[in-house]
Formats: C-alpha cells, structure tokens, sequence
C-alpha cells in the first residue's frame, strides 16, 4: 500500500487526503473532524450522541449503568469524557463497552475508558485479536504503526446473534464481517414519546482502497463475508440508524431539524435503505474492477 503524500485513503465511510493533515501528526488518513470536538446531543429514548463533529460515539443510559458504543481517535478520550459529563452523566458509571468495528478511528478510545470505567469490553470473537493487539494483526493495517491504537482485552467474545444488556436496555450482535472480520451491527429498540423504536448501529460496509477481493484477496472468503454482510443488512428494518460516522446520516442536519420535530427528525427508513444500496454498488464495482483487471 503506498503512502505518498496526496494518497487517498478510506477508514470507515469517509475519504481521507494524506495532504490534509498537520505536520504535527503522524496518522495516516487523517480528517480533521475525526478530532474536532462538538456538542453532544440527545437523539431518542435513552440515546446520545457523545462522539466529536466526525467519528461518533453513543451513551446508551439506564439507571442501572450505560453501555458507550464506539469512540473515536485515541487522542480525543478527554472530549468524549467531557460530552458525557456535559450531559449530566457520569463515565464512571459505564458498565458496558462495544464497538462496531476494531480500527483506530472507532476503537482508538475503548482503552480510555475501560480505565476510567473499569466496565468490560463485549466484542465479536472475530475482531478478538485485532483488538487486543491494537489494530497490529489487521489484515489491512497491521504493517501500518499510524493505524495501530491502545490495545484493549475483551472480557467477553461474541457470536453471531448473541445479545448484551445493561439495566432494561438489551442490544443484538450481528456479525457484519466483511469491512473487519468481526465488524457488528448492533440492534435494539428504544421508547420515546410512548412509542417503541427498532434502532440499527449498522457496521461499516465500506470497501477501502487497498483491500482485495477477487485477486490474492486480503483474507480468505472476504468477498463472500461482505455479500453475507449486506444480505443481513437487508433483513433489517430499522426506524432510525446511528452510524459510526456520522454524515452517513446527516447527524448535523438531523439534530438541527430535531429541536423543531423532535424524534421524527432521526427517522429515515428510506434513508438506510438507499446507504445501504449505495454500498452494495460499490462493493459490486469494487469486484468488478478486480475481475477486469485479472483478465488483462
């Protein structure tokens, strides 16, 4: 993978020019937003939004404890700690870690808070290993110190269809493999208003540039791992889908609408049906493009 400067690289669903980031940084693929704090927000039921302007993050609250879903680059701890307090609760208070995805840009805090939280970390048995070793067995970035991130232990390890909970709050894992070998979706339903909401934190399904799917692909069955991925995202009707970056959804937009429509502003039925579309074609031109050029 060659990383000259003006390099366009891909974490997640957004595109990355090297050329963009300050010399005071050694991170490849960076993106200002991904480290630019902004105003937490209350999305619906017991949800918040507690990420910075480019990488989300979600405090799930109970009485009994929240559940933080995601974080963001390694250094921004210390903003996603703040959001939380901002909003009246307490880090400490944490008893469950997740994640979508073990890359740098959402997994680069857990290690933050499991120390400030003691809560465990629930992960999908396949992402086990990329997590504890802080992104340095990834089959894309483990040559790659700039994607490398605290490394965090698991106490948990999940299968496909396995379900965690936290007070009266209940989320279902679905493996998403395909983006990470054991990227998840995560599934659960909220009330809000006296009526019940089916909520999807989809996993990324982004193809990034230097993974191979049909020519000494990057790991063995990744393309049939992706298909699997998308078929199972298809099953899903959600009212409202929360992804790990958030102008995937337009969350500034949506939060803008919010304070005017309240909770109808974050449902998007449609919306998660043509993102999820749109990643499926690109998946299938991503193969093709491969297929035409093992031909030549």
């Amino acid at each position: 993978m060659r990383t000259k400067v003006g390099m366009t690289l891909h974490l997640g669903v957004s595109t990355v020019s090297v050329a963009q980031q300050p010399r005071d940084t050694k991170l490849l693929g960076y993106v200002k937003t991904w480290v630019e704090p902004t105003d937490p927000a209350h999305i619906l039921g017991p949800i918040y939004y507690v990420g910075t302007r480019g990488l989300a993050a979600y405090l799930i609250a109970t009485p009994n404890g929240h559940v933080l879903l995601d974080g963001a680059m390694p250094q921004s701890g210390h903003d996603v700690e703040a959001s939380i307090r901002k909003l009246g609760f307490k880090p400490e208070d944490i008893r469950l870690l997740l994640i979508t995805h073990a890359h740098i840009d959402h997994a680069g805090t857990t290690a933050y808070f499991k120390k400030l939280s003691g809560a465990p970390v629930a992960v999908m048995a396949r992402d086990f290993a990329a997590l504890e070793s802080g992104g340095k067995t990834d089959f894309a970035y483990a040559s790659l110190p700039a994607f490398h991130f605290p490394a965090v232990t698991a106490e948990r390890t999940l299968r496909d269809g396995d379900s965690v909970s936290v007070g009266n709050i209940s989320l279902l894992a679905r493996l998403g493999a395909g983006h990470t070998k054991g990227a998840t979706t995560w599934i659960t339903t909220v009330k809000d208003g006296g009526r019940a909401y089916r909520v999807v934190f989809p996993c990324s399904a982004s193809v990034n540039p230097n993974y191979r799917l049909v020519v000494n692909p990057s790991y063995p069955g990744i393309a049939d791992d992706y298909r699997r991925t998308f078929r199972m995202l298809e099953s899903l009707a959600p009212d409202v889908f929360l992804a790990s970056h958030p102008e995937t959804f337009d969350f500034e937009g949506r939060r803008a609408r919010a304070a005017t429509e309240g909770v109808s502003a974050w449902v998007d039925p449609d919306g998660y049906r043509h993102w999820l579309a749109d990643q499926k074609t690109l998946f299938d031109q991503a193969v093709a493009k491969e297929a035409v050029g093992a031909r030549k």
